[in-house]
């Protein structure tokens, strides 16, 4: 008996974990309350933004819509969808995201991957220098000095050349290749690859959590950034998606409503301001689900082992 009771799973045995105290049950209730109103809190806008884009003039005007949808309309969309200066700012941003981001990681490994290797002569003081940039800057009108005399004013290079590299990323990228085992690159270099080859068929497929992060982080900030084409940019044609926004939103509600709407649409500026804003956050949020497997893994592995 003693011996079939020895041989009975653990899962049919008592479990032997503390019970919580009432303070400490009090406390979690609190935490998931917090988490769960702070969410909310996050995603209201969000769900107003869409109810409003959804709803008709009157209803939008009067405020009476809060979280759905009143007299449900999708004439905002329509209009956006067609707009052309709406189509030709969203094309633009689409473009210097994409570019900007694949030639920034570019650039960002290419610098992370020599600076971790401690054999490289001057190791320190080109971090050093990195890391003085970090710190200090030339400031607006020196760095518009340069674009003017690059000749990069009102040209599409001028939204992502200056932002070639992000030292933060960079580093983040370098504490990832500094924790991969020294043996990949010994074995490979004993069968003769050159250090391009060990980086572009080695280093890189290790290293795609990471790469995958500061992709994600690089998309982002090029996307969301309007600073740079307000000071450099002069042309309707260059203007990026949230450059037109910016100026969506200041513009006057009558005469942006006289000379852009057709009266008969049934959709107030704040209807079309909602399905703007909307639209403009559509790619990040299709890009994220793909990236975020990586997200976690990435950003943690690069901090913790630097």
């Amino acid at each position: 008996m003693n011996m079939k009771s020895s041989l009975q799973p653990r899962s049919s045995r008592k479990s032997s974990a503390i019970p919580l105290s009432l303070g400490e049950k009090i406390f979690t209730v609190a935490n998931h309350l917090f988490f769960i109103l702070l969410g909310l809190s996050t995603i209201f806008p969000f769900i107003n933004l869409i109810a409003k884009s959804l709803s008709s003039e009157a209803a939008v005007v009067a405020g009476m819509v809060n979280l759905y949808p009143i007299d449900f309309q999708i004439g905002t969309y329509t209009y956006v969808a067609s707009n052309a200066m709406f189509l030709s700012a969203f094309t633009i941003s689409i473009t210097v995201t994409l570019v900007g981001s694949l030639i920034a990681l570019f650039m960002t490994t290419l610098a992370a991957y020599p600076l971790s290797k401690p054999r490289l002569r001057g190791r320190k003081l080109f971090i050093l220098m990195y890391l003085f940039t970090m710190l200090f800057s030339g400031g607006l009108i020196p760095t518009y000095l340069l674009m003017h005399k690059l000749h990069l004013i009102d040209k599409l290079p001028v939204l992502f050349l200056p932002y070639m590299i992000n030292v933060y990323n960079m580093l983040i990228v370098k504490s990832y290749f500094e924790g991969l085992p020294d043996s990949l690159e010994e074995s490979a270099k004993m069968d003769g690859a050159s250090n391009m080859r060990i980086f572009a068929q080695i280093i890189l497929p290790l290293s795609m959590p990471v790469l995958a992060t500061i992709a994600l982080f690089y998309a982002v900030t090029f996307w969301n950034d309007y600073f740079t084409s307000l000071i450099y940019i002069n042309s309707a044609d260059l203007k990026p998606l949230q450059l037109y926004l910016k100026e969506l939103f200041v513009s006057s509600t009558d005469t942006f409503m006289r000379t852009n709407v057709d009266a008969s649409l049934n959709v107030s500026p704040q209807s079309i301001q909602a399905a703007s804003i909307i639209l403009a956050t559509l790619p990040i949020i299709c890009v994220y689900p793909f990236l975020q497997k990586y997200f976690v893994k990435g950003v943690l592995v690069g901090s913790v082992k630097g």
